[in-house]
């Protein structure tokens, strides 16, 4: 009897591997073929994407190395990316904090709104909001880092507040009793005790940040370009570089990659502390 059980439990794990390994090599799928035809040149991307190149061909990632303008795109989009997502958890830690201790139908009808901000989309406000960011002179990175404050913060602190609802106001109550005020009980207990929501935030934003094009291209100056921007030329209106723009998108997600498993750990730990709060 034991053994029919251990070979039916036997059987059942083999094929949870099966369709997990069937869904691994979906999700490379993608990567693979990016990797392979970057290296080949248009002639065999066309013939077939699926086969090794005939001979790699290293100097598609010289050619967009370059024409990317790699030094300088990389420098916006990292320089954008972080201080935007530093403002968004900041900001909107600071006011998922404030709004969740004080209980008043003013603070939920904020959130409300906050929460009914998120339904918006942003195709339905673009020209306005260049129009009005251009007549005060902010279509510029400073510009652009305050829509993502805007366009960000929604979400973020409809996380923040909900974290908040596990974090018990007593210890508010102990701090102002020891003479700390507002600013020192968010920022020396209450925030670090946010800090898995904080990993959550930051990888979402850093993910939507880092790969969005659409609003730097409305609001950036052509020296202030970002990565995404500057793979939109790689396609022209009459053709379709792919052995160019595949070997620009390798190089352009190499600092992902490199960010992800140097903060995997912090990942990690973040998420396994919020299990076990």
């Amino acid at each position: 009897m034991e053994k029919n059980v251990y070979e039916k439990r036997k059987r059942k794990y083999l094929i949870i591997e099966v369709i997990g390994l069937l869904m691994g090599l979906v999700w490379v799928s993608p990567f693979y073929l990016m990797l392979v035809n970057s290296f080949k040149t248009p002639r065999e991307i066309f013939s077939n994407v699926l086969n090794f190149p005939d001979q790699f061909n290293f100097d598609n990632y010289v050619v967009a190395f370059d024409d990317l303008n790699f030094i300088r795109s990389f420098f916006n989009s990292l320089l954008i990316t972080l201080v935007s997502v530093s403002v968004i958890v900041l900001f909107s830690s600071m006011a998922g904090y404030a709004l969740a201790r004080n209980k008043s139908r003013l603070s939920g009808i904020i959130l409300l709104v906050f929460v009914g901000a998120m339904l918006i989309p942003f195709q339905s406000v673009m020209i306005p909001l260049t129009a009005n960011f251009g007549r005060v002179g902010m279509l510029n990175r400073y510009g652009l880092i305050f829509m993502y404050l805007g366009f960000g913060g929604s979400l973020a602190l409809f996380l923040y507040h909900g974290a908040m609802t596990t974090v018990s106001i007593s210890m508010d109550e102990a701090a102002i009793i020891d003479g700390a005020n507002k600013f020192q009980i968010f920022f020396k207990i209450i925030f670090p005790l946010l800090s898995p929501i904080s990993v959550t935030v930051a990888i979402l934003n850093v993910i939507w940040i880092w790969n969005d094009y659409l609003l730097p291209s409305l609001v950036l100056s052509r020296a202030n370009e970002t990565i995404p921007i500057r793979m939109f030329y790689f396609f022209g209106q009459y053709t379709r570089q792919w052995h160019l723009a595949l070997a620009g998108l390798t190089i352009a997600i190499i600092p992902v990659i490199i960010f992800y498993f140097s903060a995997q750990k912090i990942i990690v730990e973040g998420v396994s502390e919020g299990a076990i709060k």
